[in-house]
């Protein structure tokens, strides 16, 4: 496609925006529903656990196997292919009768969601390269505010109309979303005819090429590794010290999406001064957010709850900011391999989101919630050690 002097009409950004948060926000929206779920297929509560599992375990393997495919295929079609599967997987996590049937169609939905992952390298694509990161911003802002409301509003929604029926209303949703996409997005052609093995080989050799890409994997997982400790741990927290229930607990997610919606800004900020000094400020962010929760002990109850909302809106926009700038930073590497570049970024990211949950959930049970603070706070120094090394 030749180069686009101009900006990208905002609705064309929107669409985009909105393709990513649906899509993704598919992999969540089973969570807060699980009781529920486990009730009506009359399975426990550990059984029903590996719907989740199964569907980011998908998502995982999708991000790897199926991500890379948008540089050697039109993205259009293929955004507009894997949407429709997603609306077939929905369909049927609705209908399913029992629980292995749910489980096979959540490993499917896992790994259709991974459009998202390839809407983000389109607006990429699209975007003249004195707007990208402004671009790339506002997509991920409608990728990052999915992730972040997708429990609250499965969980509403399951109250008042039944766990089947937030697969339904999602299905519908993506079918609206994909024939839009389909509609404003011109088509994209290949960047390489390489054949699919090829293809695959060719993320190891990327990732060898390319030592930027490598630092900016890691210091992004090392932020995954906080992030994912915090909100793994948060309700166990607050149920405990302040004895909130699911639903409170979830309403931080409110918190969250708040900073996560200054994701636009950091783009536009990574045209200006360049993404390697946002991921500094943003690494740093995250760093001294997560240190103020050590002042917690200190505080009275109703201050301690309004320190752990700043400590989250400001987390939540180092985090993302800091994605954002190592989206930009990386699509610059390669404009033809923006896709297996996306893949190996976000392969790490999942990696730490892992690990985080793990360790978190470990750091809370023998440290309590000073060991979660010690270490996102530790997670978020290392980041920032590898931006600052970087520079050299």
């Amino acid at each position: 496609m030749p180069h686009i002097a101009h900006a990208l009409p905002r609705r064309v950004i929107f669409t985009l925006a909105a393709g990513a948060g649906f899509s993704v926000a598919s992999i969540y929206y089973s969570q807060p529903m699980l009781e529920s779920i486990s009730r009506a297929l009359r399975v426990d509560v550990a059984q029903a656990g590996l719907i989740p599992m199964l569907t980011q375990i998908g998502y995982a393997l999708g991000i790897l196997l199926l991500a890379p495919l948008g540089d050697r295929y039109d993205r259009r079609r293929i955004i507009l292919l894997k949407g429709l599967l997603l609306v077939a997987a929905l369909l049927l996590c609705g209908a399913s009768g029992g629980l292995s049937a749910l489980l096979v169609v959540s490993f499917l939905v896992g790994l259709t969601a991974t459009v998202a992952q390839d809407i983000v390298p389109a607006a990429a694509h699209l975007a003249p390269a004195w707007s990208r990161g402004k671009t790339v911003g506002s997509v991920m802002t409608g990728l990052l505010v999915g992730i972040l409301l997708s429990r609250v509003a499965s969980g509403a929604a399951a109250a008042y109309f039944g766990w089947r029926a937030i697969w339904f209303i999602a299905a519908g949703l993506m079918v609206a979303i994909s024939l839009a996409l389909w509609r404003i997005l011109p088509p994209m052609p290949p960047a390489t005819r390489i054949s699919y093995p090829r293809l695959l080989r060719s993320l190891v050799e990327l990732w060898r090429q390319y030592r930027t890409l490598r630092r900016a994997a890691l210091a992004q997982g090392l932020l995954s590794v906080a992030f994912s400790a915090f909100w793994s741990t948060l309700a166990l927290m607050l149920s405990d010290r302040f004895h909130f229930d699911s639903a409170i607990a979830g309403a931080f997610g409110l918190a969250g999406a708040a900073g996560a919606l200054a994701a636009p800004l950091a783009g536009s900020l990574a045209d200006r001064v360049g993404p390697a000094r946002v991921t500094e400020v943003g690494a740093g962010l995250v760093t001294l957010s997560f240190a103020l929760m050590f002042l917690l002990p200190l505080l009275p109850l109703p201050a301690q709850l309004g320190l752990i909302v700043v400590s989250t809106v400001g987390f939540d926009l180092g985090v993302q900011a800091t994605l954002v700038a190592h989206q930009t930073l990386i699509y610059s590497l390669a404009p033809e391999a923006r896709s297996r570049l996306n893949a190996l970024l976000f392969t790490v990211v999942f990696i730490g989101m892992a690990a985080g949950a793990a360790l978190g959930s470990t750091a809370l049970a023998h440290f309590g919630w000073s060991g979660v603070v010690t270490l996102a706070t530790v997670a978020g120094a290392a980041s920032l050690a590898v931006r600052l090394a970087s520079r050299r």
